[in-house]
């Protein structure tokens, strides 16, 4: 099996001394490039060919949110987890809708860090229900009118079977559970969720999870649980 390629990106060299030692362990993470800014994080990435970027939020020149949205524009961009140390912290959000596929708590445990590094190179988001819950309904009371009606707009090029699926993204629901849920295979659960990134020019889950929330579909009648 071939090893993930990971680039790891904090100012403070303790922390990156750390991570690397404890994820260049894993059999199946190779730790290809370290960086002390997000300035130096494109260049890395062009060199070191990562598949995942583990990236500080808070650095002095370019912080990890410009690095991100920088990072996810390109063709072929890594996926993006970002590190900071408050669950709730707005930058959080921003970066999130920016296209990092999750985050994880600098003091989350070294074994659920490697996990999060494997599913988010698998395509899975790295938020757990519980916590995607709290931080969209976080975005969704600071939402202003003007987001909803965009979000509303935006949602509306989805036909029915599409919005049912993008509704179960939203609920944090795994491709298996959706299609337990709404009665259809793995594979056309996950031809329906390209389908959605495409439509909605998105480019992975979480952004579609908060997306629905702005838009208030989960508290529908009816929607929630």
């Amino acid at each position: 099996m071939t090893a993930i390629r990971l680039l790891l990106v904090d100012d403070d060299p303790l922390v990156r001394a750390g991570l690397s030692l404890m994820l260049g362990g894993a059999d199946d993470i190779e730790v290809v490039g370290e960086a002390a800014d997000g300035s130096e994080v494109e260049a890395l990435v062009d060199r070191t060919r990562p598949d995942v970027v583990l990236m500080d939020i808070r650095m002095p020149t370019v912080d990890g949110l410009t690095a991100t949205e920088r990072l996810r524009t390109r063709k072929d961009a890594p996926q993006v987890i970002v590190l900071t140390t408050f669950h709730g912290d707005e930058q959080v959000l921003r970066a999130l809708r920016a296209g990092a596929a999750g985050f994880v708590l600098k003091d989350t445990p070294p074994k659920e860090i490697v996990e999060a590094v494997r599913r988010v190179a698998a395509g899975d988001p790295v938020l757990s229900p519980a916590v995607t819950r709290r931080l969209m309904e976080h975005a969704v009371g600071n939402a202003a009118d003007t987001r909803r009606a965009r979000a509303r707009e935006r949602i509306s090029v989805l036909n029915d079977r599409e919005r049912e699926v993008a509704v179960a993204v939203g609920r944090g629901l795994s491709n298996a559970e959706i299609a337990a849920q709404l009665f259809m295979s793995v594979a056309t659960v996950k031809t329906h969720v390209s389908r959605i990134l495409a439509k909605l020019d998105l480019n992975n889950r979480v952004q579609v999870a908060l997306l629905v929330y702005d838009v208030g579909l989960l508290e529908e009648p009816g929607e929630g649980n």
